[in-house]
C-alpha cells in the first residue's frame, strides 16, 4: 500500500492522536477456522432449525429460549476452544509489543483469540464467552462460566446439574452470556462505549481488519477518528460497509487483500 509510510509517517511526527488502533472483526478469525457471522457460514444452526443471527441472537429468543441458547453458546465455546489464533492474530502481538502504548486493539469478536494469543490492550465491544450476568439485571456483577459445563456438540443438551451452574447466584434466576444481542444498546460498563469512543477520537490512524461495518459503534469510532483528524484504513477481501458510508472522506484508505498481507506490510513500514 503506497500511502502507508506516509500515513505512518504524519502519525509518528504528531504530539498527540498519534496512537494507532486496530478494529477487528469476524473476518480475521475465518483463518483460524470460524465462520463469520454474515457470510454463507455465517448461518447459526440448531438442530433441525435454521436461524439467522438477526432472529436467533437477541434478547427476545433467549427469553423465550433459555435453554436452547444456552446450549448453542457451549457448542460455540467448543467451536473456539478447538480454533487456535492464526498468523494475524500473533503479528497484532508483536505490533502490541512494538508500539507499546501506544497500541489499542478494539475487537466485535467472542472467541477470546486474540488474548490466547498474547494481546494484552483488548477492547471487546461485543462482549464474550468467559463471562454470564444476571438476564434480570438484578445487579451489576459479572461472572465467570463455570469449567464443570461440558462443551457441546451442535445436539448435544446440557444436563439439569449444568443448568444449576447457570442461575444467578445473588437471585436466583436464569443468568445470560455477557454478550451483545442484535436487539440490544452498546454501553460503556459491558462494551466499552465511551472508552473506545475516546481511543478513536486520539487515534493517528485506524485500521479496520476483516469488519463489514454492519453495526453502529464500528461505524461510529472510524467517524471519530475521521472526524479529529485521524486516518481510516479499511483493510477487506472487498467493499463493504465502511466503504459505502466512509469512501468518499478523503482520509479514508482501502487495502483491499488479507489481513495478514496488510499485517506483514505494516510491521515493514512500521
Amino acid at each position: 500500500m503506497k500511502e502507508l509510510k506516509e500515513i505512518l509517517t504524519k502519525v509518528n511526527s504528531k504530539n498527540n492522536r498519534n496512537n494507532i488502533t486496530f478494529l477487528t472483526g469476524a473476518g480475521i478469525s475465518s483463518a483460524s477456522g470460524i465462520p463469520t457471522y454474515r457470510g454463507t457460514d455465517g448461518i447459526w444452526i440448531k438442530g433441525t432449525k435454521y436461524y439467522k443471527p438477526e432472529s436467533f441472537g437477541t434478547f427476545e429468543h433467549f427469553s423465550k429460549n433459555a435453554d436452547e441458547v444456552w446450549q448453542y453458546t457451549f457448542f460455540r465455546k467448543k467451536m473456539f476452544a478447538e480454533a487456535k489464533p492464526n498468523a494475524s492474530h500473533f503479528k497484532l502481538v508483536e505490533i502490541e509489543n512494538t508500539l507499546q502504548d501506544r497500541f489499542h486493539l478494539i475487537t466485535q469478536n467472542i472467541d477470546n483469540l486474540h488474548q490466547r494469543a498474547g494481546s494484552k490492550t483488548v477492547y471487546e465491544i461485543h462482549g464474550n464467552l468467559r463471562e454470564m450476568r444476571c438476564a434480570d439485571e438484578c445487579s451489576k456483577d459479572v461472572y465467570e462460566m463455570s469449567k464443570e459445563i461440558q462443551l457441546k456438540a451442535i445436539d448435544e443438551d446440557l444436563s439439569y446439574d449444568e443448568k444449576q451452574l447457570l442461575v444467578c447466584p445473588k437471585c436466583g434466576t436464569d443468568t445470560r452470556p455477557n454478550i451483545l444481542w442484535f436487539d440490544e444498546f452498546y454501553n460503556e460498563r459491558n462494551f466499552k462505549l465511551h472508552t473506545t469512543l475516546k481511543i478513536a477520537k486520539n487515534s493517528g490512524v485506524l485500521i479496520i481488519l476483516g469488519s463489514s461495518g454492519a453495526t453502529t459503534l464500528p461505524n461510529r469510532l472510524v467517524e471519530q477518528t475521521i472526524k479529529y483528524g485521524g486516518a481510516v484504513i479499511d483493510v477487506n477481501l472487498e467493499d463493504n460497509n465502511f466503504t459505502e458510508n466512509f469512501g468518499d472522506k478523503k482520509k479514508f484508505y482501502k487495502f483491499r487483500g488479507t489481513a495478514l498481507d496488510f499485517l506483514t506490510q505494516f510491521q515493514e513500514a512500521l
